[in-house]
């Protein structure tokens, strides 16, 4: 079984979340591109849904099922409402700007749309899989 994902964050390493609070405690404005979108993934959520699966095989509640899976939270967001959002749920005072991809210098190529169809996994495993703003929360809550 393979798990797919995207827009990984949590509490620990680095991540665009921690990236984002860390900038936006300098209250300059932020500069964000609106233009890709995808769906945040929280890791404990990740992690959770990895863990029920498990648990359903080994008891016998469910039947394993290979195959690639995708998982991410659910709802869809620019990194552009991502940033915002994390502003918004952190109290930071910064502005957040958007900005076109073209305007961001990368070396890595990124796609403009990049949601994943999660209703493999929920359907074979019965999983509920939390908005990725709910999840947000919980993770800036754990960071305080």
């Amino acid at each position: 079984m393979v798990i797919r994902t995207s827009w990984l964050y949590s509490e620990f390493g680095n991540n665009f979340v921690k990236s984002i609070l860390n900038k936006g405690k300098v209250n300059e404005p932020l500069k964000i591109v609106f233009d890709q979108t995808g769906t945040p993934t929280y890791a404990a959520d990740l992690a959770d849904a990895v863990l029920l699966i498990i648990s359903k095989v080994i008891r016998n509640q469910i039947a394993f099922n290979a195959g690639i899976y995708n998982y991410s939270n659910e709802g869809v967001c620019s990194w552009f409402d991502f940033a915002t959002e994390i502003v918004q749920e952190a109290g930071l005072k910064c502005s957040v700007k958007p900005i076109l991809s073209k305007e961001f210098p990368s070396a890595v190529k990124r796609p403009s749309y990049s949601v994943l169809d999660k209703s493999k996994i929920k359907e074979n495993y019965e999983i509920e899989i939390p908005h990725w703003r709910t999840s947000l929360k919980k993770c800036i809550k754990q960071m305080k």
